[in-house]
């Protein structure tokens, strides 16, 4: 287990990183990140030895937390809410994190890749099966329907007002009445 200044270090590390990516993009200067982080370069360096360490990390963080507050709607109702919430959710991260995700190298994106798409379909396909289950969905309606709408909304690049209409559209389309 590490110490607890190391532990520290690397969630500062992390938060800058997120908000530095976030600001200038996965290319911004890895000198930026450690000077936000509160850290030199070296200790940035013993956690995050390359850039590509790092951009996987703050990844992976991200789909820890989108794949986490699905787990928490899964105890909200009504349930078809709380899959719809998830779905704005995800929609946002495809929008706001896909450039840091097409800044892994290509070569390791396809393990990395399969297991978050996993992880975040499995999210889906849960929130989905309990709103079914309450009668809240049609039971005709794929968590891979889902993920490709929720795709396309996300990379048409459409504005929050239109993503909502959009979001409604679908919502309609599954609805069970």
């Amino acid at each position: 287990m590490p110490r607890a200044d190391a532990r520290r270090n690397r969630e500062l590390l992390l938060a800058a990183a997120r908000a530095v990516f976030g600001e200038r993009g996965p290319s911004a200067p890895l000198d930026e990140i450690a000077r936000r982080a509160g850290v030199g370069n070296a200790t940035m360096y013993r956690h995050f030895p390359t850039r590509r360490e790092l951009l996987i990390a703050v990844y992976a963080d991200e789909v820890t937390a989108l794949t986490a507050e699905g787990r928490d709607l899964l105890a909200k109702d009504p349930a078809a809410d709380a899959l719809f919430i998830w779905i704005r959710t995800f929609i946002a991260h495809i929008a706001t994190k896909r450039d840091l995700a097409q800044a892994i190298p290509e070569g390791e994106r396809t393990a990395l890749f399969n297991e978050w798409h996993t992880t975040m379909r499995s999210t889906m396909s849960a929130l989905l099966t309990r709103a079914q289950k309450a009668g809240e969905v049609r039971p005709d309606v794929i968590e891979a329907d889902l993920v490709t709408l929720a795709n396309g909304i996300a990379l048409a690049g459409a504005d929050p007002d239109q993503i909502d209409r959009l979001i409604h559209l679908v919502r309609q389309g599954a609805d069970v009445s």
